[in-house]
Parts: structure tokens; C-alpha cells; sequence
């Protein structure tokens, strides 16, 4: 009897392994359920432009290392070799001498180090603030991403509430067709009701399909902004509950320019463009370096015994290239890159300008999203509580169906406007954020 159950239950196994494989391998590959912090880490860490911004970090630092790598000492070799077909000749007083042989070579290794150089004591002092530039630039395109990867996530997040919404109505409204066609059939009402019920089923069905084809679109839209490959699919976890409960903001925050990257821009520029005035004025400042060289030459009437026997020279040195007059250029130079410096007090005071703008738009558009979400708030339970009284009078045969459709119209509309007014207090919320230049980036 045991042997029997045992090869049951190895062909049940043996059924089911496949079965279960399958299963397994779908759950590890299927994508969990991203919430809104995922999407942002993973869109930051696989979204082009945020990839760009890093390349552009990695490029810029070897772009330094090049430009320092002047200090370093620079050793070169040349090597020559020729064939004098016809030789040079000179009269030496009645008699013409042939001079040189017909064979000759040369190699000549040479090694020089700069001293001082007032273009690499530039590239040396400006590396410290062009990777401070590079990472700045990092961190834009990172606290963009943050920003329209949250909006994208809010705005699936509005569409699927949308589509919830109208699937209840769509129940609701199919329930309240059939039972005013009954009604119709049996002769208690004319057949304007079921009509007017087969009218608001067919507008609300097609709203219903625009927004399933909104959301397709916005989770498109999502996936390239995170940088997820192409057919990859895409769910959402999120916490309305939660997301309500952190939509508050401080309004008495002050803006502070000092915490906005694009200020922290503008003031590296101008400490770049600062060493590029000194640079210009101390233009006049000469250029030295040492250098040795040896040189072995080589030469011989036969191409055999060219290389048997050197003729080496050698030398050690230091050179100095004084600029002494450059037609005024230095000059022009520096009130050139001086007319720079005051472009860019000039673009720092228009910045200073620009982000209050933005501040105070971006926080009056959220106190005002903020009041309409507060108000629509309330405009929900009444809509529903309107709805339920009116429904229940018309059944008791008090109400008209037109007033029963009216009724739940406003309940659909004060609800698709709680998710919009929801939606957009957050977005404005990001926007307040950026503009505070409160958006970190780990």
C-alpha cells in the first residue's frame, strides 16, 4: 500500500515539476512592485542623461590629468637616417673637397621638465574647481530626474485612480440601465430614462478608454525616464494614505540661493573665470624648463659599416622664452576676461531674481493646489451622501431619473477633481522643493 502512495506520488511530482518550474522562473523575473523611491534610485542609476553626466565626470577628469601631465618630465626620441646621392661640395682654394659621406644617421633622445609655466599653473589651479563644476552638473541632472520621474509617478498614479473610478461608475450605471429598461418593458416609465442611461454608459465607457490609453502613454513615458529597456514591464506600489500624509510643506521657508545648484554654478564659473584674469595678467611671467639631450650620429661610406662606430654628443641646459611684446594682446586679454567677471555678477543678480520668481510661483501654486484639495475633500463626501439620498428617492419613485443621473455625474466629477487637486498639490509640491533647492540626491 506504501509502495503505491510513494508512485503516486512520484508521478504527481513528475506532473507538476514542470508546473512549478515555470512558476518559478516568471517570479524571477517578473518586476516587484516599484514604489516611488525605487523608481527614483533606479532611474538614477540607469537613465541616459544621469549616465551622460557621469561620463562627462570620468571625461573631464581625465582631461585634467592631461593637462597636468605637463609638470611630469617629457622624453622623446627621434631617429633619422639618409642617403646622400650627390654630396655637398666646397671650394677650398683652388681645389674642390667633397664634404660628408654618402651613409649618415642620427638618434637623438631628449628629456625636458618645466620649471614654470604659467599656462599649466592655471590648469593646476583650475582642476580643484572644473570637477566641482563636473559634479555640479551631476547633480542638476540627478535633481531633475528626481523631479520628473516623481511627477510621471504621480500622474499613472491619478490615471489609475481615474480608471477606478470610472469602472465604478461604469457598474453602477450598467445596473441602473438594466433596471430602467425593466422598468421601461413593464410599462412604469417612457423609454427616455433607459435612454438617457445608454448615453451617460457610452460617454463614461469612452472616457474610460482614453484613460486606459493616458495610462499606457504615462507609464511609457515613466519607463524612459527611469531607463528601463524596452518592453520591459512596469507596476507601481504606492500608499495614498501615506502620499496624503506628506504633502504638507513648510510655507514660511525662506529661499536661500546658496542651496540651488544652479547658483553653485554660476559662483565655480566665476571663481574659473577669476583664474583666468590672473592668468592673463601674469601673462608677461616667463616660461622656463631644463632639458638633456644625447645625441649619437653615424656615418659611413658603406651602408654595411654604418652603425659600427658613433659619434655621440650630449648636452644639458635650461631654457627661458620671455614674452616681451605681444602687440597689446595681454593687455586686451585681461580687460576682456575682467568684462566676463561683470557678465557674470551681472547673470548672478538676474539668477537671484529668476529663482524668487520661481519660489513665489511655485508657492502660490501650492497653497492655492493645497486649498482646492482641502475643499474637494470635503465636496466628495457630500457629492456621495447627495448621491445616496437622491438614489434612494428614486426608487420611492420621488425623484426624476434626470436628477438621479445629475447626481451621480457630480459624484463622479468631485471625485476625478479630489485626484487631480491630489496630483497637482504634489506636483507643486516638487516644484516648492526645487525651487528651495531642498532636493538632496544620495
Amino acid at each position: 500500500m506504501n509502495f503505491i502512495r510513494h508512485i503516486r506520488l512520484l508521478l504527481l511530482v513528475g506532473l507538476l515539476y514542470p508546473a512549478l518550474l515555470h512558476a518559478q522562473v516568471k517570479d524571477s523575473t517578473a518586476p516587484q512592485n516599484l514604489t516611488l523611491e525605487q523608481c527614483i534610485q533606479f532611474a538614477l542609476e540607469n537613465q541616459p542623461a544621469v549616465q551622460q553626466a557621469r561620463l562627462n565626470e570620468e571625461i573631464g577628469e581625465r582631461e585634467i590629468k592631461a593637462n597636468l601631465s605637463g609638470w611630469l618630465p617629457q622624453i622623446a626620441a627621434n631617429y633619422a637616417f639618409s642617403h646622400n646621392i650627390r654630396r655637398q661640395q666646397s671650394v677650398f682654394g683652388d681645389q674642390v673637397i667633397t664634404i660628408g659621406q654618402k651613409y649618415n644617421s642620427n638618434i637623438n633622445l631628449q628629456a625636458n621638465q618645466t620649471l614654470y609655466s604659467n599656462d599649466l599653473l592655471l590648469a593646476s589651479r583650475a582642476s580643484r574647481f572644473t570637477r566641482t563644476a563636473l559634479d555640479l552638473n551631476t547633480q542638476a541632472t540627478q535633481i531633475n530626474t528626481v523631479v520628473e520621474v516623481s511627477k510621471a509617478f504621480f500622474n499613472i498614479l491619478l490615471s489609475q485612480e481615474q480608471l477606478r473610478i470610472l469602472n465604478e461608475n461604469i457598474s453602477r450605471q450598467e445596473k441602473q440601465y438594466r433596471d430602467a429598461r425593466a422598468q421601461y418593458e413593464q410599462g412604469l416609465v417612457d423609454k427616455t430614462d433607459y435612454q438617457r442611461a445608454s448615453i451617460t454608459l457610452n460617454s463614461i465607457r469612452a472616457d474610460r478608454k482614453r484613460t486606459q490609453e493616458t495610462i499606457k502613454a504615462s507609464t511609457a513615458y515613466l519607463q524612459e525616464l527611469m531607463g528601463l529597456p524596452l518592453g520591459a514591464p512596469l507596476t507601481l506600489a504606492y500608499d495614498y494614505k501615506q502620499m496624503e500624509e506628506n504633502i504638507l510643506v513648510d510655507t514660511t521657508q525662506q529661499v536661500a540661493y546658496g542651496g540651488r545648484v544652479e547658483f553653485r554654478q554660476l559662483q565655480t564659473q566665476k571663481q574659473l573665470q577669476d583664474l583666468n584674469t590672473r592668468y592673463y595678467r601674469w601673462g608677461f611671467l616667463p616660461t622656463a624648463s631644463a632639458f638633456i639631450n644625447y645625441n649619437p650620429t653615424f656615418f659611413s661610406a658603406e651602408f654595411s659599416d654604418l652603425y659600427n662606430q658613433s659619434y655621440p654628443t650630449s648636452a644639458v641646459g635650461l631654457q627661458v622664452g620671455i614674452p616681451i611684446f605681444q602687440g597689446g594682446r595681454r593687455i586686451q586679454n585681461v580687460k576682456i576676461s575682467q568684462l566676463q567677471q561683470q557678465s557674470l555678477d551681472v547673470e548672478q543678480q538676474n539668477l537671484e531674481r529668476r529663482i524668487n520668481t520661481e519660489y513665489q510661483t511655485a508657492m502660490a501654486s501650492y497653497k492655492s493646489d493645497y486649498n482646492d484639495w482641502l475643499t474637494l475633500q470635503s465636496n466628495v463626501k457630500i457629492a456621495e451622501e447627495v448621491y445616496d439620498v437622491i438614489k434612494l428617492q428614486y426608487n420611492e419613485g420621488i425623484k426624476t431619473y434626470l436628477d438621479l443621473i445629475v447626481a451621480e455625474t457630480d459624484l463622479r466629477t468631485a471625485q476625478l477633481n479630489y485626484y487631480n487637486a491630489l496630483y497637482n498639490v504634489l506636483s507643486s509640491k516638487l516644484d516648492v522643493q526645487r525651487a528651495l533647492g531642498t532636493i538632496t540626491v544620495q
